[in-house]
């Protein structure tokens, strides 16, 4: 492995040093003077385990975006966790630093939580004072638990329209919010934009800062983030669209050096969501080998749940038999694509892989559900009736052989109640995991849920109807609605409810349930009910 260069070693030094909790005499904390409020972007919270939690926030100035005001020396921050929304009840406090070499972000990780319990927290800089997040803790591994509320979402795209569904998520009041990818895009402007975004393309670490911070001032998505921990991974648009591992994707203008272009995008990434410093640590020790940021990881909730959350960008082979040899996605005949089988081919990469396997061995006799958060639709998706078919190239059908063999883990290791969730198309996608696509007879192993966007427009389909007959080990579809899934789990059964606004491109907009369907423990078998 290439040596760290000394700025990243001691990049990786500092993150590991702002995480912790310090105690500093009055007289050492840098009393920063804010010309505006300095929690523009407000809280957050997220990688809960059964005893503790990261808690976050970004200082900033000058319009949410910069931070040109704060200067490059540490500045102090105290954090509050309590009982009671008044805080009368502290459990515990401490002091972080925000510092200018991680756009002055805070990762605070709290450990000594009592188990399956809610809290509220707070920060304050100066004599600023930030928003009161509410956070949990989960269950412990060995106890049991009765009930999980998990809200899905991915892909928000700023110009496409407001982010009403946040509002709505809020109200559903889940233990935990599970965000599958595309957090921000990296397009400078859209066709018919609802509202116009400012700056151009998303290319340096000063372009994702102040994109994050952008979608960070929305008011919806700020209340979300401090309503409950989230759970993070992302997908293309956090860096390139459709970009593989080292390989540049298909928007935008050239840069001299893809890398260093995604280790901004990285870091970005890093400094606006509520992750262990441990993840960066990953990336300032493997981005020249591809390693460069680790998100990929499960957290227990009690007896009832296993979370995984998969990273299926980072580590990816290039999309193979392109269209005119361009990087990117396209659609393909796999019949025309020599590479499409090569059992080399991975989405996951050989490290990941092994993990997921092994936690899936580990899983025998333990929780009811299993849960894969990932980026995509899973099952085979062919997009024309008819003889033949066509296939995406960028999700699991351009990957047919990573698929086998996370499916063959799935029999192999004999994972109970297996559930995908996923994102990336903008569309509803409901079916089973079967043991072989190309069998519709074949045993199904498990259910996936592929939810839509939060704004982000679906490619016009005319013809949404044939292409669910097309494959029928889906049950539902929808590419007409926005917003986000509800997933409830209880020992017996799963509830799964669709939500989507009537109006992306109204801030008021309502929303109703699209579909909702329960699937009973031990019985992969999709019902509506």
């Amino acid at each position: 492995m290439n040596a760290i260069p000394n700025n990243r070693r001691n990049l990786l030094k500092l993150a590991a040093a702002a995480a912790t909790t310090l105690w500093l005499p009055r007289s050492a904390w840098s009393q920063a003077r804010f010309d505006s409020n300095p929690f523009a972007l407000g809280v957050a919270s997220g990688s809960p385990t059964h005893e503790a939690v990261v808690l976050w926030t970004r200082l900033v100035q000058t319009g949410l975006s910069g931070d040109s005001t704060l200067g490059t020396a540490p500045i102090t921050v105290r954090w509050e966790i309590a009982d009671d929304v008044h805080f009368a009840r502290i459990v515990q406090s401490g002091q972080a630093q925000a510092l200018a070499e991680l756009g002055h972000a805070v990762h605070v990780e709290v450990t000594g939580l009592a188990s399956d319990r809610w809290v509220f927290y707070r920060f304050m800089a100066g004599d600023a004072v930030s928003p009161v997040g509410r956070t949990r803790t989960f269950p412990a591994p060995d106890a049991p638990a009765n009930r999980l509320r998990v809200a899905y979402a991915s892909c928000q795209r700023w110009e496409h329209g407001y982010f009403s569904a946040w509002r709505h998520m809020r109200d559903e009041n889940p233990d935990v919010v599970l965000f599958l990818g595309d957090y921000i895009y990296e397009y400078p402007s859209a066709g018919n934009a609802v509202r116009t975004l400012p700056g151009g393309w998303a290319l340096t670490l000063d372009d994702y800062r102040t994109r994050y911070a952008a979608y960070r001032g929305e008011p919806e998505l700020q209340a979300m983030h401090a309503a409950c921990p989230w759970l993070v991974t992302w997908d293309d648009h956090e860096v390139q669209n459709d970009y593989a591992g080292l390989s540049p994707g298909s928007s935008g203008p050239a840069v001299a050096d893809f890398t260093a272009r995604r280790a901004a995008a990285y870091q970005a990434f890093y400094e606006h969501m509520p992750l262990r410093a441990g993840a960066l640590a990953q990336a300032l020790a493997g981005l020249s080998t591809g390693a460069g940021l680790r998100i990929y990881g499960k957290v227990p909730f009690g007896r009832l749940a296993t979370l995984y959350l998969l990273d299926n960008r980072q580590y990816r082979d290039p999309q193979v038999c392109t269209r005119n040899g361009q990087p990117g996605g396209s659609t393909v005949n796999p019949l025309h694509c020599e590479a499409w089988n090569d059992p080399r081919r991975t989405l996951l990469g050989a490290g990941q892989e092994h993990w997921l396997d092994h936690a899936f061995a580990q899983a025998a006799g333990g929780a009811t559900w299993n849960v894969l958060g990932q980026q995509t639709l899973f099952g085979q998706r062919d997009l024309r009736p008819g003889p033949g078919a066509t296939l995406w190239n960028d999700g699991w059908d351009g990957y047919a052989a990573a698929r086998e063999r996370l499916t063959a883990s799935l029999q192999r290791r004999q994972l109970i109640n297996p559930v995908l969730l996923g994102g990336d198309l903008h569309e509803n996608w409901v079916g089973h995991v079967k043991a072989d696509y190309a069998r519709p007879d074949s045993a199904a192993l498990g259910v996936e849920f592929c939810g839509t966007s939060i704004t982000s427009r679906a490619y016009p389909a005319d013809n949404l109807a044939g292409v669910l007959a097309e494959n029928p080990h889906f049950v539902f579809a929808d590419n007409t609605r926005k917003g986000y899934g509800l997933v409830d789990f209880t020992p017996g059964q799963l509830t799964t409810t669709l939500r989507g606004v009537d109006d992306v491109t109204r801030r008021d907009a309502g929303i109703e349930t699209l579909a909702r369907f329960v699937v009973q423990a031990g019985r992969p078998v999709i019902e509506s009910a």
